[in-house]
């Protein structure tokens, strides 16, 4: 049987259980408080919002994302799983982000560089708009960036990863093209399997790659009080996954960094 390209892409990418416990950690240092409300953007399988919940029983997840595919998906492999009542602090709505939320919560997340969909800058106002309005006062907007030439180099990267104690595939990253006029950006994701069966474009995207201070000046723009950038530590020129709250960064061939939005 052909192994899912949502577990396969799981595997390859996700750490949720250390996103759910960062995300915990970077809310209680910057507010002293505990965010307990979390709303996961785009979030696809939303594992990370199943490990949200999973953290503490007072935590609510707020999972959003258009496609039906990975969130039938999610229901089936990550919330069935879970008890009646965790179940009971995980809500998922296929809803367009741009649309405000009722329920006012603590923390936005929109990570894997999700938001770059929105690639005219007055979509990318109505996105961090409408998030201002879904959060409460004091609430923050966390969104995962990537660049440097590393980003926009034509290439292939691949990595094996294991999918059992026995077997392994091959994730391969693939940089299709950039337009350093408009910055649009084109990549996908392929899977070879053990059996050597190539899993061919399994997710495509389709971006513009924004910069750190246009999406800081958008922020601020649509009312968000303060922005701040976290910035992935290295050793010995390899990001070591940690992130540190930085106002000048390093000319890294390629980059991942977190700027954040607190109202």
């Amino acid at each position: 049987m052909t192994p899912n390209k949502y577990h396969l892409y799981e595997l390859s990418v996700q750490s949720p259980d250390v996103h759910a416990a960062w995300l915990e950690e970077l809310y209680k240092g910057l507010t002293k408080k505990h965010a307990r409300h979390l709303r996961e953007d785009f979030c696809g399988t939303f594992k990370t919002s199943v490990e949200w919940v999973k953290r503490n029983p007072k935590n609510t997840a707020l999972c959003l994302d258009l496609d039906s595919e990975p969130l039938d998906y999610g229901r089936e492999n990550h919330l069935a799983p879970l008890s009646a009542e965790q179940k009971s602090r995980v809500k998922i709505l296929q809803k367009d982000v741009l649309i405000p939320t009722k329920t006012e919560v603590d923390l936005i997340s929109a990570g894997n560089f999700s938001f770059y969909i929105f690639k005219q800058r007055s979509l990318l106002l109505k996105y961090f708009s409408s998030c201002k309005k879904s959060l409460k006062t004091g609430g923050m907007v966390v969104l995962e960036l990537a660049g440097g030439p590393g980003m926009i180099a034509p290439m292939r990267e691949k990595k094996e990863v294991a999918l059992s104690k026995t077997q392994k595939f091959v994730y391969t990253w693939h940089q299709k093209s950039f337009d350093p006029i408009t910055h649009d950006a084109q990549y996908a994701i392929h899977f070879k399997l053990p059996s050597g069966r190539v899993m061919k474009d399994q997710f495509v995207y389709d971006w513009r790659l924004w910069t750190i201070p246009e999406v800081r000046d958008a922020l601020s723009e649509v009312g968000f009080k303060k922005t701040l950038v976290y910035w992935e530590t290295a050793h010995k020129g390899k990001g070591t996954g940690e992130y540190v709250h930085m106002e000048q960064g390093d000319n890294s061939f390629s980059w991942v960094a977190y700027v954040i939005g607190i109202k």
